[in-house]
């Protein structure tokens, strides 16, 4: 086995199955550039999953919903729903063969992040990552910056569907007022960054720009899906980041997105992130220039970018620079468990009825990383700092010996250690697992050695 294979598998795949090391050997980075040609379609564990617009219209029914009694069976489906699809997205990043897409899925999800604590959009975040950023992923940054910005849980959970220009006939009415919200995290989070050399001005008239970018509520047809409303819009001119925007409706909105994901700042922020995220937390400027300037070279195009990335020497260094996350963690030891962390998974009915049933979902929910439950629009940090504090690692070896425990009749730990890392484990990991008192212990020690622990 290659270094670079499990280099290729780990780093920036999902983790290795048994056998994805020695199919990666013999060209690790054409392994990794094929995946970026796959189909965009939701791998299996996905495609029977209701949409965005259905789940939204139950949850607004269930808000209508008077009746305590009636209300309380409607809310409880609504978050069945919502854990048996963060399940399956776990399961479908275990079962992947792709796992470099999945990857990217995951990245761009968390970069564009809605969270479950808004109750309103809840039932319907993975349904957003399957309709607004799994499609996009390899594609130009623009449409995807366009499919999040317009999405309606997007625009719920950030209250733009509520937002209200001061002039617009609702704002005039005082039925509601300008909301920033949107406005700001755009700029700060999505495309220029915050040093993208915006100011408070930008965000404001950005928000104008797009007030009346809305949600069908349910006394209007096909409930929640988009919907522009002109009675929200503020009308008159707006400067952004010193252009004129003339009155144009949807409009505005759409050129002032165009214009943000061509913005030299955004190609920065974009490639910066990148950068963290696969090689190191303080990711080599040489890199980041590369990623700008393959950003800037194909309008955006993300593919292009990513096989920039693939090219760079720093990414293929040997040093393991960036601590799993707890989702990563996870999927990892599945993946090199051949997609089994408990011996006895409960059926998919039990992962739909019982809170955290999935044990792959009640893990990440253990670890500190419940799906779709990021502190802030910021979304799940991405440096070692703020996942490896003492209590943290301590979470990690408790569940690693439970892992253990749980399946350690079962496995031989030596074999999986060389079928999860090969070169990449170390002669003391190797030792220490072979010389382990039980198999148990051995899988423990594997899953909590710093080699496993970091990609």
């Amino acid at each position: 086995m290659t270094l670079q294979a499990a280099i290729a598998t780990n780093r920036f795949g999902l983790g290795a199955r048994p056998g994805d090391i020695t199919q990666a050997q013999s060209d690790p980075r054409g392994w990794l550039e094929v995946q970026l040609t796959a189909p965009a379609a939701p791998p299996p564990e996905l495609r029977e999953m209701e949409d965005s617009a259905t789940r939204l219209a139950a949850t607004y029914a269930t808000r209508k919903e008077k009746d305590e009694d009636a209300r309380k069976p409607m809310r409880e489906a609504l978050r069945a729903a919502y854990r048996a699809d963060a399940g399956r997205r776990i399961r479908a990043a275990i079962a992947t063969d792709v796992p470099l897409r999945e990857r990217l899925v995951h990245f761009w999800s968390n970069h564009f992040t809605v969270s479950t604590s808004r109750p309103i959009v809840a039932a319907a975040v993975v349904p957003y990552e399957n309709e607004a950023i799994r499609p996009h992923v390899t594609g130009r940054f623009a449409d995807m910056l366009l499919a999040v910005t317009r999405h309606p849980v997007m625009l719920a959970y950030l209250d733009n569907a509520i937002s209200a220009g001061p002039d617009s006939l609702a704002g005039i009415r005082r039925q509601r007022g300008l909301n920033e919200n949107l406005g700001r995290e755009l700029l700060e989070l999505h495309t220029l960054g915050v040093d993208g050399g915006y100011s408070q001005t930008d965000v404001r008239e950005l928000a104008r720009i797009l007030t009346g970018w809305s949600i069908a509520a349910e006394r209007d047809r096909d409930t929640g899906t988009f919907l522009f409303r002109p009675n929200l819009h503020e009308p008159g001119d707006k400067v952004l980041l010193g252009q004129r925007y003339d009155e144009d409706g949807m409009g505005e909105g759409l050129l002032a997105l165009q214009r943000l994901a061509r913005h030299p700042a955004t190609a920065r922020h974009i490639a910066t992130k990148l950068a963290r995220h696969f090689i190191a937390d303080d990711p080599p400027p040489a890199v980041v220039a590369a990623l700008e300037k393959s950003y800037r070279d194909s309008d955006g195009h993300l593919g292009e970018v990513t096989r920039t990335l693939l090219r760079q020497d720093a990414a293929w260094a040997p040093e393991a620079r960036k601590v799993k996350t707890p989702t990563e963690l996870v999927i990892s030891t599945a993946r090199a468990l051949s997609g089994d962390i408990h011996p006895t998974a409960p059926a998919e009915e039990d992962a739909q009825t019982k809170p955290h049933a999935d044990p792959a979902l009640r893990a990440v929910t253990l670890l500190g990383q419940t799906p779709f439950a990021a502190p802030s629009p910021a979304g799940w940090p991405d440096q070692a700092a703020d996942w490896v504090g003492p209590e943290a690692m301590v979470q990690r070896v408790d569940w690693a010996l439970t892992v253990g425990e749980t399946l350690g009749d079962r496995i031989d730990p030596r074999q999986v250690t060389e079928q999860a890392l090969g070169p990449l484990a170390s002669a003391a990991t190797r030792q220490a697992v072979a010389r382990a008192p039980s198999a148990a212990d051995g899988l423990a020690l594997l899953i909590s050695a710093p080699e496993f622990q970091r990609r």
